[in-house]
């Protein structure tokens, strides 16, 4: 599903005409931050997709800055679509949050941003920087009401679709910034980017008050 339309899953964007190359994992997996795993599925879990008990929509980020790649992006909350996937704004320079998920800032669960790596033009969005990511850069997310809240990257790892764990819109465990982009290969016949780019990054300082 092409960029220029009002929301796209995740599944789904199109193709730039000279494809971005596939970046290097990297990661820091430990019990409490595992790296992906293939036992997973593409969309948020069914109990994923509604709101939780606590509304977490009283600080939403409003935009995402990574300085060492030259990343800034809004951000605008999202859903999903009626099948069950996570919806993208369609504007190359919007990011997604997952607004049944944790915000940024939240005391536990994985706060998720997403974002098109392009746009069916070629030309490129603005989360095709996590392409160039390295451990331990620093992640700023600015919030409506409250003081930005800052990450430190640990992770970047490269997944199939059908593969992205659904422990990545968990609502529990220590608090994380997930962001999410297409990743090569693209094969147009099977809808598109086959796999999915997925950055970690933890709270810079996690017991300070969010």
């Amino acid at each position: 599903m092409a960029a220029a339309a009002l929301a796209a899953a995740i599944g789904l964007t199109g193709p730039p005409p000279e494809q971005p190359a596939a970046p290097q994992d990297f990661a820091t997996a430990s019990a409490d931050h595992p790296a992906p795993t293939a036992a997973a599925r593409q969309r948020p879990a069914e109990e994923q997709r509604k709101p939780p008990a606590t509304a977490t929509e009283e600080r939403p980020p409003r935009r995402i800055l990574i300085d060492d790649v030259d990343l800034d992006a809004r951000v605008t909350p999202v859903g999903v679509t009626e099948q069950g996937d996570m919806t993208i704004p369609g504007d190359p320079a919007t990011a997604g949050w997952y607004r049944y998920g944790p915000a940024p800032g939240s005391a536990e669960g994985s706060a998720v941003l997403v974002g098109h790596v392009d746009t069916d033009s070629g030309d490129l969005g603005e989360f095709a920087a996590l392409y160039d990511v390295r451990r331990g850069q620093q992640v700023e997310v600015r919030r409506a009401g409250a003081d930005p809240v800052r990450y430190r990257i640990v992770s970047r790892t490269t997944v199939p679709k059908d593969d992205l764990p659904s422990s990545a819109f968990r609502r529990s465990g220590p608090p994380v910034l997930t962001l999410i982009t297409c990743a090569p290969p693209y094969v147009p016949e099977r809808g598109g980017y086959l796999s999915n780019l997925v950055v970690t990054a933890e709270p810079i300082d996690p017991g300070r008050p969010q």
